[in-house]
């Protein structure tokens, strides 16, 4: 061998001596409220719906950390002065799942799929005279009447969220499940490895070009720093903290509240809210079926719910409650109001027993759905069940996990026919955050969501309150929204409180975004 060759050959010997075995891949194991039960965003309203949305999926607005809406994966657009016409053109190199190019024509068909189920969305279609794709990267909105929320809109992160999924998909009518999860977002979903509410794994995309701004709420860079995640289901929350505290989990978005203080003595654990507002333990009614299909039985609830009870029911800590808030869009937010507002706070007992007697009810059995799978939901329901009893509601409290509870709400027969009178969901300020996207809010009778109020008035004035322009105007409206749905009630709020996650201390990045999303995070 030449003296050359031999020195090449040492050279080569001593880099592969050198360069030590492949890194590692990394894996963040998460353990969310509740498992994802579904695949299709549209369809369903659930929060571990909209989770599952996050990793997949992109938007074309995102809201940053003060609820303003900016350019996701639209590059630049503009408006007409008149504010009639919006133009829409996507930014370069965004790509789907499957190596397909991104178009507008898959932005209008997502768009359109969503405007049939969303309450933002069909409030927008409807003041939507045109939308039309104007070439390979551009589209655009003609509104036939004033709509002040276009941007908001196309930011909705929840509810049945607005994210952008190719057109063939797209097109499967909206109350049919797609059974593809392929998004342009910054993780692929893993459908060989998907157990319905028990798994689901995401890997990072290779070919998502995050932007260049720094993250800010759901806005701003989604670049990714971890190979994989795992988002596993432990429907008993002592064994998540367990499995957080000696590292086989590294989240868990919803401690137990009696646990926290466990968790806080853990060096090892980072203990802060991902949800700076905080959330609300939302009292949904069936306003089809008695008693609730009257009025005066649904008022009596306010005169017996005291929402510090319930919180305390629940295990919040005093520093983490709102000890009361009587508004619908939460408190501490620029729309809090308490116009029209009453009860919730010291009961009277015998008004709400004097207003069921006059809603004539018969002593029927009152079913409320409980799903035992979520310690705040279960606890909060047991304690208002409690309370009902006093005014002599027959509460019949029927178990189930939160999967096969979001099946049967959607039953409408009466409740000793399988249907039902009344469940909990906990929301957050992304969920409440004004009159049109408050999807609880909306009374639109058979198009509501489960529970299905029906109110014309309350509509007029939500649809008054998304069209006007003034601030002035708009808030003596919002005041007019909330009293009004103070006599309808399509939800009664049982309190607000602040809910803490915990994590692994060498996880870094968890930011406070209301929803949970892992771009931007690293596991040292």
């Amino acid at each position: 061998m030449s003296l050359r060759r031999l020195v090449l050959h040492l050279g080569a010997c001593t880099a592969l001596a050198w360069a030590g075995p492949a890194a590692a891949e990394t894996t963040l194991r998460i353990s969310l409220s509740l498992p994802a039960s579904s695949l299709d965003p549209v369809q369903s309203t659930a929060a571990t719906v909209r989770n599952h949305g996050f990793f997949v999926y992109d938007q074309l607005f995102g809201l940053d950390s003060k609820g303003v809406p900016k350019p996701q994966m639209v590059r630049d657009w503009t408006v007409s002065d008149d504010r009639m016409t919006w133009r829409f053109t996507l930014r370069d190199g965004l790509a789907f799942h499957d190596g397909q190019p991104v178009r507008a024509a898959d932005a209008v068909a997502s768009i359109k799929r969503w405007a049939q189920r969303d309450v933002v969305g069909r409030a927008l279609a409807a003041a939507t005279g045109a939308m039309e794709v104007v070439d390979d990267k551009t589209f655009e909105i003609r509104l036939a009447r004033p709509f002040g929320l276009v941007l908001e809109a196309l930011a909705r992160p929840t509810g049945s969220a607005l994210f952008i999924m190719p057109e063939r998909i797209a097109q499967t009518p909206p109350n049919t499940a797609i059974t593809e999860a392929i998004g342009s977002g910054p993780f692929i979903f893993q459908a060989n490895e998907w157990r319905a509410g028990d798994r689901a794994v995401y890997r990072r995309n290779p070919n998502y070009r995050a932007r260049e701004e720094a993250p800010d709420g759901l806005a701003g860079s989604k670049a990714v720093y971890v190979d994989r995640v795992e988002w596993v289901t432990m429907p008993d929350a002592t064994v998540a903290v367990n499995a957080l505290g000696n590292g086989e989990l590294d989240f868990v978005e919803q401690p137990p509240p009696d646990l926290i203080p466990t968790l806080e003595r853990n060096r090892r654990v980072t203990v802060s809210p991902v949800n700076p507002v905080g959330s609300m333990a939302w009292l949904r009614l069936n306003h089809t079926q008695p008693p609730f299909n009257d009025p005066r039985a649904r008022q009596a609830l306010l005169f017996v719910l005291n929402q510090r009870d319930v919180l305390e029911g629940m295990g919040i800590r005093p520093a983490e409650q709102v000890p009361y808030c009587p508004s619908y869009f939460m408190c501490g937010t620029p729309l809090e109001t308490a116009a029209g507002a009453r009860g919730l706070q010291k009961p009277e007992l015998e008004r709400a027993r004097a207003l069921l007697r006059e809603a004539g009810y018969d002593g029927r059995p009152v079913v409320f759905l409980n799903a035992t799978d979520n310690v705040l939901n279960n606890a909060s329901t047991l304690v208002m069940a409690d309370a009902f009893k006093q005014i002599g509601l027959n509460m019949d409290v029927q178990a189930m996990d939160w999967g096969t509870l979001t099946a049967r709400r959607n039953r409408r027969e009466p409740p000793a026919q399988g249907g039902w009178n009344m469940f909990i969901t906990i929301a957050n300020a992304l969920d409440s955050a004004d009159p049109l996207s408050n999807l609880y809010l909306a009374s639109t009778c058979d198009a509501a969501p489960a529970g299905w109020p029906c109110d014309e008035e309350l509509e007029r004035l939500r649809a008054a309150w998304a069209a006007e322009g003034d601030p002035g105007k708009r808030r003596a409206l919002l005041d007019q929204v909330h009293a009004r749905a103070y006599e309808v009630l399509p939800y009664i709020n049982g309190g607000q409180f602040r809910a803490n996650a915990a994590w692994r201390s060498n996880v870094t990045g968890i930011r406070p975004t209301t929803v949970p999303v892992f771009w931007g995070v690293r596991k040292e």
